[in-house]
């Protein structure tokens, strides 16, 4: 598969430079307005008691700001935050090095969460409820259990695929947050902050487009963003205008929707050669010559949020609006 400038995924080389863009406190945190507000009630109220906060767990797509606001919440808090993942934390022991090395209230933050293997996890549930660890030391009859205090902390964990996790790790955690899609206007406020940061001149028509392209995923305006610039410090004068930018969005293949060729090609195939659906994810995958993984996280979630295509028990639909949108007619 293609890199994709659509793709609401990290890309590795991208994490350092997300450092720079993202805020660091509630107060210049744009969008997920519900989420936030909670979490400032919740993060005083622990302040005043001088407790942990609650556990919490943050799902939804990527590139909605799930890392930024664990960064925030910990700022915010005025402790420490340790970041890893889920596919980092191979064994027992990994998590237990993590956790002896946490100090009073910091915040621990793990990444796709749902990755996690069972031994780890259950590991993890003596860590949240009673901040003790339970190791086993030996084997067979001359094994015994030792168990280890930890300083209280909270975990924060974060999962694209929420259904993923485990029940006893999700009742574990006592406040759930689920985060949505960006409005048009709230990514213009993130691309406003973003592009001060970066020091560069931008028009609200500009801003406007690259907002109206980001498939409400503020990661993907910042992506555009980044890239719109280096057109204009081309073949412009370094400040961003609608006319560098409608430029850069023609050469990067991204419409007035967000899609790529890849997003066109997919709608095009349900439409012309399944009749519009149903069609089964494997046999358009195959149509397409792309994974089925491939289809269902990178594509699907947005075509489905821009209501472009219909998942149904039979397959996926076409929308009238994908009709419309590609210019061809129902038949």
């Amino acid at each position: 598969m293609s890199e994709r400038i659509t793709e609401a995924a990290a890309k590795p080389y991208e994490v350092a430079g997300e450092l720079t863009l993202r805020p660091q406190y509630l107060s210049e945190y744009c969008g997920q307005t519900a989420t936030k507000d909670n979490l400032s009630i919740y993060i005083e109220a622990a302040k005043k008691r001088g407790e942990p906060l609650d556990h919490v767990l943050f799902y939804g797509p990527p590139g909605l700001g799930k890392t930024t606001l664990a960064g925030i919440i910990a700022n915010e808090l005025g402790v420490d935050i340790k970041i890893t993942s889920g596919p980092a934390i191979g064994r027992a022991g990994d998590l237990a090095a993590i956790l002896t090395n946490l100090n009073e209230n910091d915040v621990l933050f793990i990444d796709e969460i749902h990755r996690l293997n069972t031994a780890v996890e259950e590991v993890l549930y003596s860590a949240m409820e009673d901040y003790a660890l339970d190791i086993v030391i030996g084997k067979g009859p001359a094994a015994r259990s030792l168990r280890i205090d930890l300083a209280k902390f909270t975990l924060i964990g974060a999962t694209t695929r929420a259904g993923s996790l485990s029940g006893p790790l999700r009742d574990r955690f006592g406040i759930v947050e689920k985060f949505e899609f960006y409005t048009v206007d709230e990514i213009k406020d993130i691309l406003r902050r973003s592009a001060h940061v970066m020091n560069c001149a931008v028009d609200e028509e500009s801003l406007t487009e690259m907002a109206k392209r980001s498939r409400g995923t503020p990661r993907i305006g910042n992506r555009l963003l980044k890239r719109v610039r280096d057109f204009s410090a081309v073949i412009g004068d370094g400040s961003i205008n609608l006319d560098v930018t409608l430029k850069a969005m023609e050469a990067l293949g991204v419409d007035e929707l967000g899609l790529e060729k890849l997003d066109r090609e997919l709608l095009t195939t349900i439409i012309k050669n399944f009749n519009g659906g149903p069609v089964g994810i494997e046999t358009l995958a195959s149509a397409i010559g792309e994974e089925r993984v491939t289809l269902e996280d990178a594509n699907e979630p947005y075509l489905v949020q821009a209501g472009l295509i219909y998942r149904t028990q039979k397959g996926r639909m076409a929308s009238d609006l994908s009709y419309e949108h590609l210019g061809l007619k129902k038949e």
